[in-house]
């Protein structure tokens, strides 16, 4: 890849941080957004901007084709059957809470379970949680071993109890960097006819996804861990099982005739995206994927590995340092602690570098709490990454042990 050409695509990375040059490793909170993002949203912004759906005039119109172009442009990059199986949600928090409150209203109740597991991101914990209170089901969790690997015997354990109504799990870990064996975890879910859910924040834009070959009942993203703006996220659903779940939320674009006395609703997808949306957000998610696919998943998974390959045996060489999450099949994130430091006064001090990481539980307490360890601090790795960079890392955190010996 051009990574001189991917770089300048991001008029953020071109700052000093107290007077160094941006380091920005915190990618797997949010990633930065290309100027063809930032350009799309401008233009819907100043050039067209109307409500969809409801208007007759040119602005409108044109919103409209973008918005639900948009909706197509995600469609094939996850190879969907039908738009009618893509809806647009805020984040992948409310895709889950969406599955969580309509699906399960309908399908758990007292007496079920629902299998998840313990790498969990806390929006894949709470939503069950909450449902697991409504309905009288109970919370199964999948323990993993210490490299982070899922225990596959253990997942099959709980499956066979006959009580499994929904299995949720992540594809890729935000506090490990685990891939998890998803097709595998799906096959034996399904052999024993239960639906899946996967959470698919952190893997889109490091990983292709395919929803027809994963054969998945639900799949789950975020726009703003993949080149898009926040504020915009996507569901994935099985298209008869949509149209069976009831609405999350009630109000304009979701129904199709209103009276006193009873209210018909919307075919898919406008069913789920009740009132006004984020217009401007979907349509730069849109130029989001079209950024990604010019470069290709496949360049941007092996410069990302490339970049793990390279700082994880430089990030071993600094005493103390322990990196959590060692799993064979791994994506380009380094989450560790150094001992004796806590992983704030790490992030701290990197930021003084110009080094941007993550330093915290990643909302992930679970995890956390698996290690025996209060946080951890997190350097993750996009597309604009270099080996400098890398380099960049290793040093700062050198004078971070250098600072508290």
């Amino acid at each position: 890849m051009d990574l001189a050409r991917i770089r300048a695509d991001f008029p953020i990375l071109r700052q000093r941080v107290h007077g160094k040059p941006l380091v920005y490793l915190d990618n797997a909170a949010s990633v930065q957004k290309p100027k063809a993002v930032i350009d799309a949203i401008g233009e819907c912004y100043g050039g067209y901007y109307a409500n969809i759906h409801r208007g007759v005039h040119l602005l409108s119109e044109r919103s409209t084709s973008a918005y639900e172009g948009a909706r197509e442009k995600v469609r094939a990059f996850l190879n969907a059957a039908s738009v009618q199986e893509i809806i647009f949600t805020r984040n992948a928090t409310e895709s889950i809470n969406l599955v969580a409150s309509s699906f399960g209203s309908q399908r758990i109740g007292a007496g079920d379970e629902i299998v998840i597991t313990g790498m969990e991101h806390h929006s894949n914990i709470v939503p069950w949680q909450l449902l697991c209170e409504r309905s009288g089901a109970t919370l199964k969790v999948v323990p993993f071993t210490d490299a982070g690997e899922l225990i596959l015997e253990e997942y099959e354990r709980l499956l066979d109890s006959g009580r499994v109504k929904l299995v949720a799990f992540v594809h890729l870990s935000n506090a490990l960097g685990t891939i998890n064996p998803v097709k595998t975890l799906i096959e034996l879910a399904h052999a024993r006819g239960i639906p899946v859910l996967v959470d698919g924040a952190q893997s889109v834009p490091h990983l292709a996804v395919d929803v027809r070959e994963l054969d998945c009942e639900f799949y789950a993203f975020s726009s703003h861990k993949i080149y898009g703006p926040s504020g915009v996220g996507v569901l994935y659903g099985k298209k008869a099982l949509l149209e069976a779940m009831p609405p999350y939320q009630g109000g304009g674009d979701m129904i199709q005739m209103v009276t006193f006395e009873k209210t018909e609703y919307a075919d898919l997808p406008n069913k789920f995206e009740a009132g006004t949306p984020n217009i401007a957000g979907v349509i730069g998610l849109g130029a989001a994927l079209d950024w990604l696919n010019a470069i290709g998943l496949d360049a941007v998974a092996a410069h990302e590995h490339d970049l793990l390959e390279y700082a994880t045996p430089r990030l071993n060489e600094i005493p103390g340092l322990k990196i959590m999450g060692t799993a064979r099949d791994k994506a380009a994130l380094a989450a560790f602690t150094m001992q004796g430091i806590h992983p704030h006064d790490i992030g701290t001090i990197l930021d003084r570098e110009g080094v941007a990481i993550r330093a915290g539980h990643h909302c992930a307490q679970p995890v956390m709490q698996r290690y025996g360890v209060p946080a951890t601090a997190r350097a993750s790795f996009a597309v604009y990454n270099t080996r400098d960079e890398v380099d960049a890392l290793v040093a700062a955190l050198w004078k971070v042990k250098e600072l508290f010996e």
